[in-house]
Formats: structure tokens, sequence, C-alpha cells
């Protein structure tokens, strides 16, 4: 393989592992409220606008590249229990970045992901829902590695509270899981791309293959806000009371087809914490690469997230068929 094809297939590769799209929504079950996560798409269903969702690192290309995301993503439900999300990433990356190693900017693709909410369970703080995530492929820049073909991913997500452990942990119930498991299926399995080699001025021709990959993920935090309206009031200040520390992590393994593109699993593990209001909550992670193939150094995410169910709930926030479901966050209370 031609070393100018070489790094223009590390560097699509790359940018399909690490950019990064906003994740939403977030899920209320019993006493437990499951934030918007900024890693991972998370098991809720509601009316919410996640922008904007910032982030910058650098990428698995070699050489490595800065790159700058920013995010928007618009969900809506359908029904109560269904909803359709769409949403795009505007990326600039840095030189040596880009297929010309002078850096480039543009849109990735427009993606859509349709979500149902099959089960969920007060008691037990449960919630588990399934979903299909597209991948609009042309709707892109190539320049930023946006792909030329449609990706669909079917995806089942949970969300689990531990707030039915008994009185003797009860410091434990504030704890939760997240977690989400997907098969990126690719609309076309190969490509075949023509060029000139560098030496000899002699016309190639190579085969990149498109893999299947495993999407995976999960997300462990600590609710300040569940520690003091369910188990004990510790009297801190207010600010306190309304963050959630959270660690996700967001992984990718390619699993069949994977003649070019190798078998190595990428991503990242996020360590941060999110403050959640009545009508929106702010979040901000660290992104550490899982491997050199993954990234070099710390990145950092940030995201602004809106309830729209919650700041308006007797219109937009509302279901398109049936009636305006009263806000349930346990809380700030409910309001009629």
């Amino acid at each position: 393989m031609p070393n100018s094809y070489l790094r223009a297939a590390l560097f699509g590769s790359a940018l399909a592992v690490i950019s990064l799209r906003p994740a939403i929504p977030h899920e209320i079950v019993g006493n437990r409220f499951f934030p918007a996560t900024l890693a991972i798409d998370d098991p809720g269903v509601n009316d919410e606008v996640a922008f904007p969702t910032v982030s910058s690192f650098k990428t698995g290309d070699d050489p490595s590249a800065k790159q700058l995301d920013i995010s928007g993503e618009f969900s809506k439900r359908i029904t109560e229990d269904f909803a359709v999300s769409f949403g795009s990433t505007w990326s600039h990356i840095s030189a040596p970045g880009g297929p010309t190693m002078l850096g480039a900017s543009g849109f990735q693709n427009i993606h859509t992901n349709f979500k149902y909410r099959a089960c969920k369970n007060p008691e037990h703080e449960f919630v588990f829902s399934v979903g299909l995530d597209i991948d609009w492929g042309r709707t892109g820049a190539i320049s930023v590695g946006a792909e030329q073909f449609n990706t669909y991913t079917p995806t089942v997500y949970f969300g689990k509270g531990f707030g039915d452990l008994p009185d003797t942990v009860r410091w434990l119930r504030p704890f939760a899981v997240t977690g989400l498991v997907g098969y990126a299926i690719p609309g076309s399995s190969s490509a075949t791309i023509f060029g000139i080699d560098a030496d000899t001025g002699d016309p190639t021709m190579d085969t990149e293959f498109h893999p299947r990959v495993l999407v995976w993920g999960g997300s462990l935090q600590y609710s300040m806000p569940y520690l003091k309206s369910a188990v004990v009031d510790l009297g801190l200040p207010d600010f306190f009371n309304h963050l959630i520390p959270i660690v996700e992590a967001s992984l990718r393994t390619p699993v069949s087809n994977t003649f070019t593109s190798g078998t190595v699993t990428t991503g990242t593990i996020n360590p941060g914490v999110i403050w959640v209001g009545k009508y929106f909550q702010v979040g901000v992670e660290a992104m550490i690469p899982v491997n050199r193939q993954s990234g070099t150094g710390t990145g950092v995410i940030a995201q602004l997230h809106l309830y729209l169910d919650d700041i308006f709930p007797n219109s937009i926030g509302r279901p398109l068929f049936g009636g305006a479901v009263a806000s349930r966050n346990p809380m700030f209370g409910n309001r009629p």
C-alpha cells in the first residue's frame, strides 16, 4: 500500500472513531434522574436540545493533529416512549491533519436517531430502550473524514440506579450506571481508490474495506441530588447538591470485514462532572485516549443541554401524539 494511501486510510478511520456527537437525552425513573451524558447516548426519551457540545483533542493519526468539534442535536418525542433526534458536527482539523496534511474544516455527516423506551421500572430505577442510529453518507465533507455511504447502527440502551439497595449500604444508593451496545453496519462493504505512486509515477489501485464495528460504552455516576433528596441531607451549599460526578467510557471495536482496518479497540475514558438545574444542565469531562490509535494527550469536552419538556411542557416540549406530561424531576418537584 503506498504511503499516501495509508495516511489517508488511517486519517479516515481515526476520525470515524474519535469524532463526537452530542449525547442526549436525560431520563427520570422513580426517584432517579439520569442526566444526559456527554460521550455516550443514554436510554432517555425526551424533548431536548444539546447545543453547543464543544470538544478539543488530538487525533490518533500519525502524525497526530489537533481537532476541534462543535456539535448540535435536537430530540423530539413522537409519543411518550418514542423519539427522533437529528444532529451534526462541524470539525476543524489543524495541520498536519487532513488529506493534504494542511488542515481541513467542514461538517461531518448528518445523523438521525430513532429510539423507543421498551421498559421502565420505577421501583428498581431501571430503564431499557432500543434504537437505530443512521449516519447519512455524502452529507458531510470528505476533507474532515465524512464517509460517502450510510452507516446503520441498531443499539440497545440501559440505565440502573442503586436506590433499591438495603439501608446498611444506603451511601451507595446515589450510584447509577448506564450503558449501550450497538453494531455499526456500513452501507458499502468496500471502496476502490485509484492513485499515482509517488516514487514511480505508476497508477495504483487499492481497496479499502469498511468494517462492521461493535459500538459500546457505559457510565458510572454518583448523584448528589439523589443523596440529598433520597438518602440524607448533609447541609452542603446548594451548588454541590446539583452535581453528578461521572466517568464515561466510549469505545469501538471492529469485528468483521477488517482486512484493512484491523481489530484494535479505540475510544476514550471520560471523567468529569455534570451540574443539573431545573431547565438545563452543564457538563465538562476530560477525554483520555485508551491507546495511541485513539489519540495523544488528554482532550476536553463540554456541553450545554436544554430540557425542552420542562421549559415548554405545553408546546414544543410535549409529544406530538399524547397529552402534555407534568415535570417529574424528583429533585425540583412536580409542576402542574
